[in-house]
């Protein structure tokens, strides 16, 4: 078992890329720009809603995020687990997923 260096135990954010820590910033307080999310993720990133969803879970699946800000991460995972579960019991038993 290896234990991290000291420079990673006080900066395990460092591990984040710039990017990543914007959008989890960006998460922290997307509800103060104006419009939907959806507007302000294509204004802010540059990318579509649902490739700003790629990137936002493989950022809250990654340990390094939860050190960086773990009340706010294991929201986001909540929310996320959430709505995979509601689609879930939407489906019918038997019906075709196409």
């Amino acid at each position: 078992m290896t234990q991290a260096s000291g420079a990673e135990q006080e900066h395990p954010a460092a591990e984040l890329s710039d990017l990543q820590l914007r959008i989890l910033d960006f998460e922290r307080q997307w509800w103060r720009h104006a419009g939907a999310k959806e507007e302000a993720v294509r204004a802010e990133f540059g990318v579509s809603g649902a490739r700003y969803y790629q990137l936002l879970n493989a950022v809250i699946d990654s340990p390094a995020a939860i050190v960086h800000d773990p009340m706010l991460v294991r929201r986001l995972q909540r929310v996320r687990d959430h709505s995979v579960a509601a689609r879930s019991a939407r489906r019918l038993p038997g019906s075709p997923r196409d």
